[in-house]
């Protein structure tokens, strides 16, 4: 039995209760989880704004410790630090055969139809899971191309936030946009997604770093984590200031939040040939667009979703990149919390004022 924390109807909160969790089918992997970042794309289903069915378990950044394995898997062993990923990927579609992992829709790595749920309560009612992971529990089962090992010297608090925030956030600097040492990248939103491109941003060697983010704290954290510039989001000049910074608009303009006036500077801060970037879950009824002069200067537009990572790789060089005092994972959480306060985790979050809350649960 795991104790968990539910959703059972949108927009009033998530219970906390105990559920029942499944034994390993022969790919499966069920984990003690030691930590989960509370991330907004949770919130987004938590509110409602996004349909999932119920009830489930919200939570997708996190790590922990390999408890057991089903018969043919070969990744992870019992006794293994790991972290999760929600992008599981079936290896055998054309995307990841090609090269896109976070491109599939992972179908076969979920239980069949006539299978029995990896997750019940009350003596067997189903409890659905969220994006393959269902992490704001005791115990995570997942199938095994939904987590990697890491390196038992890595703090699995900071391990957590590297299973969705710094690899969406890194995954585009370095996957999706490859940005060329020199290059000026611009990254509107400055929560966990955003510092974590920023930082990688600094890694990559972006000339000049610009972060937009209307609060004064969020730019400051921004300064921490390698923004060479800031920008209030909100000012009537924003687009002035960005293009007075870059001397003529960014390469790259990365939106991080998910909201329609984000994207829409992240597009009007371009330089002739540069790229917007959408990272965040926009409303389902915003559209970001090109206009006609855009398109005649070589502008481009285009989605990153999970930063378009290779997770089995990306994530043990992001472990590295910690241990080795590149990656700067400390700044971007706000404040550890216990699975009982998670609402109110969410509820700072709703308030925007700081990066990352993670929940323990030791």
């Amino acid at each position: 039995m795991a104790r968990a924390a539910i959703l059972e109807k949108p927009g009033e909160g998530l219970v906390i209760g105990d559920i029942d969790v499944a034994e390993p089918m022969p790919h499966e992997v069920l984990i003690d989880t030691k930590a989960c970042g509370l991330c907004h794309s949770d919130l987004h289903f938590i509110d409602g704004h996004y349909p999932h069915p119920l009830p489930c378990i919200p939570g997708h950044e996190a790590s922990g410790v390999v408890r057991a394995v089903g018969s043919e898997v070969k990744t992870v062993k019992p006794g293994d630090h790991v972290v999760s990923c929600l992008s599981a990927f079936c290896g055998t579609c054309e995307f990841c055969v090609t090269g896109r992992m976070a491109l599939c829709l992972g179908a076969a790595t979920r239980r069949g139809k006539d299978d029995a749920s990896r997750m019940t309560r009350n003596g067997g009612e189903p409890v659905n899971q969220m994006l393959n992971l269902s992490a704001l529990s005791d115990q995570m089962l997942i199938h095994e191309n939904a987590c990697v090992a890491i390196d038992k010297d890595m703090p699995l608090d900071r391990a957590a936030v590297i299973g969705c925030a710094v690899t969406t956030g890194a995954g585009t600097i370095f996957n999706a946009c490859k940005v060329t040492p020199g290059e000026t990248v611009l990254v509107v939103g400055c929560g966990g997604v955003g510092l974590a491109t920023i930082n990688a941003a600094k890694i990559a060697g972006a000339g000049k770093v610009i972060a937009a983010d209307p609060l004064p704290e969020k730019r400051e954290l921004a300064k921490v984590l390698g923004a060479t510039h800031t920008v209030d989001a909100t000012a009537g000049d924003a687009v002035q200031q960005i293009m007075e910074m870059s001397g003529g608009g960014v390469d790259w303009g990365i939106e991080a939040v998910g909201r329609q006036a984000s994207a829409d500077l992240a597009v009007a801060a371009l330089k002739r040939g540069g790229t917007a970037v959408i990272l965040g879950m926009m409303p389902l009824d915003c559209k970001v667009g090109l206009n006609a002069m855009d398109l005649l200067s070589g502008k481009k537009l285009m989605g990153a979703i999970m930063g378009m990572n290779h997770f089995p790789v990306d994530l043990p060089r992001l472990v590295d990149f910690y241990l080795r005092g590149l990656l700067d994972l400390d700044t971007i959480i706000a404040e550890r919390i216990g699975l009982e306060d998670v609402n109110a985790g969410f509820d700072k979050m709703r308030e925007g004022h700081h990066a990352r809350s993670v929940v323990m649960f030791d």
